[in-house]
C-alpha cells in the first residue's frame, strides 16, 4: 500500500515548492507517492526519495525519482540541504488493519518514528540545511516539540490547518 496524498502531503507540498532551489540536494524519507519528491525536482533540486516500502521506491522510480528502500537512513549516504518527511503520525489503532498501519500509524503513541528519525537526522543534514515535516494535533505536538528540543535542533511552525477531526 502506497500512501495517496491527502491535506498532510498536500500541505508539506506547499513548502518544499517554496524551499526546494535548483542544485539543492533533497532527501524525501517516506517518499510513498512520490508527491514531495516530483515538487523538489520541479524547483531543480537534487532529490533522494526513500522508503521501508519496496513498492513505494519502484513508484518512485517510474516519476523518475532517484529512489531506494530504506528504514529512515539506514541505507542513505552523504549531506543534503534539505530533509522532508511526511511521517506516519497517529497513534496505535488496534482494529486498523496492519497494511494501513504502515502508512499512518507513527507507534503507540504516535511519534515514536518521528522519535526515531531525529534521533539521526542531524548526520544527514548540511551546516546550513532545513528539515519540512508535518504532525497532526493527534501525534501529541508537546511531545514531538520535546523530542526536537532534546536533539538540539531549532523549530518554527511555517503553518497550520484544521480538519475535521484534527491540526496539521
Amino acid at each position: 500500500m502506497i500512501y495517496e496524498p491527502r491535506e498532510d502531503s498536500f500541505l508539506l507540498e506547499k513548502w518544499v515548492k517554496k524551499y526546494a532551489k535548483k542544485g539543492m540536494r533533497v532527501l524525501d524519507v517516506g517518499c510513498g507517492s512520490g508527491i514531495l519528491s516530483v515538487a523538489a525536482k520541479e524547483k531543480g533540486a537534487v532529490v533522494l526519495g526513500v522508503d521501508i516500502n519496496p513498492d513505494a521506491v519502484k513508484h518512485c522510480k517510474s516519476l523518475g525519482i532517484n529512489s531506494i528502500t530504506s528504514d529512515l537512513f539506514e541505507k542513505v549516504e552523504g549531506k543534503f540541504d534539505l530533509i522532508v518527511f511526511n511521517p506516519p503520525y497517529l497513534p496505535e489503532d488496534e482494529d486498523e488493519e496492519e497494511e494501513s498501519k504502515r502508512v499512518t500509524t507513527g507507534g503507540k503513541e504516535g511519534f515514536e518514528i518521528l522519535e526515531r528519525f531525529f534521533s539521526k537526522v542531524k548526520a544527514y543534514l548540511n551546516q546550513n540545511g532545513g528539515i519540512l515535516i508535518v504532525i497532526s494535533s493527534l501525534t501529541k505536538p508537546k511531545e514531538v516539540e520535546k523530542i526536537i528540543k532534546k536533539e538540539s535542533l531549532n523549530f518554527k511552525i511555517l503553518d497550520k490547518e484544521k480538519f475535521f477531526m484534527e491540526e496539521l
